[in-house]
Parts: structure tokens; sequence; C-alpha cells
């Protein structure tokens, strides 16, 4: 597509160019045709006038001129002739085109009358045949040069073909191979293809670093958190446990899952697909209250009062620890940043909003915030800076548009919007 839409704007562009000199070159041999021929015309009438005058003073009986094309009156004149004033006039008489030129001299009055349509009949002729040899020239040049551009841009097109046809998830530096190019190719050409075959090496040394690490980092991840659980189910097995050492271990049971769970949404963000998390019919509303529950314990001891409301119950096709992961950033946020007051949770038809009373964001800080270990108030508050850039990649990956809206010492709001989930309405 890209190939043959250059040789249609290279074609167009030189088709343009010949149509507009052509019509130039027309149009000027058409304008010194009728210049010259108007000039030349009256230039010679005038002449023949005045040499007939200076050839009647020395011979009163010098005849009047007539020719093939010219005609001269003195005494007797054309009734058509007769009113005309001194000066050139077109008359068309009998049906031919004329041009007459009225001169005085010495009480006489001549009357030269030129039968112009020989004249525009050869200029005509002698203006169409240089014209159509110069258009000849110039139409053959054109597309010569049209020619010598394609050939020009053939090793470009192969190689953008080439390069359309990598696999970006395994880039063949050998498609890139300056050899494959047609042999006329040029060396600047040659080079650029030399340079894209190192890109494409370097490309595949990324993509298989990348495919290593999140191999690696979900082995070597998932084993430790495995040998937890596993340490948590026989402790929780045995029946000397007190209930807050049973308590206890639950937590740590529950920990381990959730990190097992947040290390498989990590590395769904350092992979370009999304294997590895199964997608499934996941309810906003349950991942919500498991997360404002979560959220609570870790704000415990602050005068802060919250509450979940829904007019609608929504569903979403997404991993249910990716969901718990933006919601649950989102809600530690609400809680971390609200010393005292409220944090409430509204779910709509299509969105989710989040509102508190905290301490807010600063106007122009909102962008900022969404940059890595960037954070709100750093002076007072816990955390690292991520929590929102985690947010940002979790939205732009799925759909899911987060909008914050925030002022200082008002609080702050939240929006996030799920545009292809399914809502059920609430019965109240």
């Amino acid at each position: 597509m890209a190939a043959s839409g250059l040789r249609a704007r290279l074609g167009r562009t030189f088709l343009l160019q010949a149509a507009f000199i052509g019509a130039a070159a027309v149009v000027g041999v058409f304008l010194a045709s009728l210049l010259l021929e108007g000039l030349l015309i009256r230039e010679a009438l005038r002449e023949e006038a005045t040499h007939f005058w200076s050839q009647r003073d020395r011979d009163p009986q010098h005849p009047l001129p007539g020719t093939l094309n010219l005609t001269g009156y003195l005494d007797t004149v054309p009734p058509a002739l007769s009113s005309l004033s001194t000066g050139y006039h077109e008359r068309v008489i009998d049906g031919v085109e004329t041009v007459v030129y009225v001169a005085d001299h010495g009480g006489q009055r001549l009357y030269l009358v030129f039968d112009r349509s020989g004249v525009g009949r050869l200029a005509t002729v002698f203006g169409l045949l240089p014209l159509a040899m110069v258009l000849l020239v110039l139409y053959l040049t054109t597309w010569l040069a049209f020619r010598a551009s394609r050939r020009a841009f053939s090793p470009v097109i192969a190689l953008a073909r080439q390069v359309r046809g990598l696999d970006p998830a395994a880039p063949d530096p050998a498609l890139l191979d300056p050899a494959r190019l047609p042999r006329d190719a040029d060396d600047e050409v040659r080079e650029l293809a030399d340079a894209l075959a190192r890109y494409a090496q370097r490309l595949n040394e990324f993509v298989e670093r990348e495919r290593n690490f999140t191999r690696d980092a979900s082995h070597e991840l998932r084993s430790p958190l495995t040998v937890i659980q596993m340490a948590a189910g026989m402790l929780e097995a045995d029946g000397g446990l007190s209930d807050a050492s049973r308590r206890s271990v639950a937590r740590i049971e529950r920990a381990a899952r959730d990190m097992e769970e947040l290390t498989s949404a990590f590395l769904l963000l350092a992979r370009e697909s999304q294997t590895g998390l199964p997608l499934e019919a996941t309810c906003v509303n349950d991942v919500l209250a498991d997360e404002l529950e979560r959220a609570r314990l870790l704000a415990a001891g602050k005068p802060i009062e919250s509450r979940l409301s829904a007019t609608h119950r929504l569903h979403v096709d997404a991993p249910e620890k990716v969901l718990a992961v933006l919601l649950g950033n989102l809600l530690r946020n609400a809680f971390s940043y609200t010393d005292a007051g409220e944090v409430m949770v509204d779910v709509g038809a299509a969105s989710v909003v989040i509102r508190d009373t905290g301490v807010g964001i600063a106007p122009g800080q909102v962008d900022a915030m969404y940059q890595p270990f960037v954070r709100g108030d750093a002076g007072r508050r816990g955390g690292h800076g991520v929590g929102l850039t985690i947010v940002r990649r979790l939205s732009d990956r799925f759909g899911w548009p987060v909008a914050i809206d925030s002022s200082p010492g008002v609080g702050t709001r939240v929006e996030i919007r799920f545009p292809r989930a399914r809502s059920e309405p609430l019965v109240t």
C-alpha cells in the first residue's frame, strides 16, 4: 500500500507538472500570436501608407496598393468604410475579417484594407508547430524523469516492504540485508538498510531479554511465595495454635496469595500480550468491597468514615487481580491522604467514583502524579510514588480511562470509566 501510494504520488506530481507547463506554453504562444499578429499588421499598414504617400508625392499617378491581402482606396470608397475615422479599425467585410487603416495626407484620405484571415492561419500554423515540438520534448523529458525517479525509489520501496514484513516479536535481521536490495540501489539506501538490520538485531536481543526476565522473575518470585503458603498451611494445621496465631497465619496466607496474584499482574505489565492471566467476568462491586475493607485496615486509627454505594452491578472481562490492583491503589491513596473525614465510593452504570476529603493535590500537579516516584504531600505521607503509575499503565492497557479532579484542602475525586462493562441495575 505504501509503495503504490508513493508511486501514485510521484506520478501525479509529474503529471501535474507537465500539465501546468503545457498549459502555460499554450497560453503563452496564443497570447504571443495575438500580440505579434496585431503589432505586425498595424506596423505594416502604417509603413505601407507612409510609402504610398511618399510615392504619390513624387508621382501623382502612382497606383494604389493592391495585392492578394491588401487593397487601397482613395477616391472611391466602399460604403462600409466611408464613415470610418483616421486610425485602425477591425471590420468584417463580405464575411472576411479585415483590419482597416485610415490615414490623412494633404487633404486626402487613404483607406488600406488588409485581409487578416490568411495571416491568422499562418500564425496558427507556425505557432502550433513550434509549440508541438516544445510539448513533445517537454513530455518526453518528463516521462524519462518519472522513469528515473521510479528506479531511484524502487530500492526504498523494496526496503519498506521488507520492514513491513518483520515480525515485531521476533524480527529477522536477515530480511534487511543490503544484499537483498536491487543491484541499482544507491549507497544511501544500502546504508539505511544496514542501520535497520542492526536495529532489528538490537530489538531481537531486547525482546529476548524481556522474555527471559519475565520467565525468570515469574519462577523466582513464585517459588518463595509457594514455600510461604505451604508453611502457613502446615502451621494452620497445628492444633496447638491460639486463635490470635491462627488469625496471623490466615493473614500470612492471604498476603502470600495476594502477592502471587500481584506478581502475575506486574508481569502482565512487562509483557506485550496479556498471556499469563486469564480473562474472566469480574464483578467490580465485589472487588471494591474487598479492597475497601483492606484499605480500612491499613488506615486503622484514623477518624475516617467510609461507604460503598451502588446503583448498578458492574461486570468487566479482565483478570480479577488486575482490577484489584487498580482499585486498591486508588483506595489506599484516598485513605493515605485523608487524616480525618470521609472516603466515599459510588458505583454507577459504567463507572466508579472514589471521593475523599483529604489534603488534595495542587493545581498543575495532577499529571505529574502519574510519573514514577512522584508523591503528593511527600513530607508527611508514606509510599514510593509508583501507585498512580501502575494505575495509569493498567488503565491504558485495558481501556479504563481514569480522571482525577482535586483541590487542595477540599479533597480529591477520581472517576474510573469502564466503557465495555456490563451493568445490572440494583433494586433499592
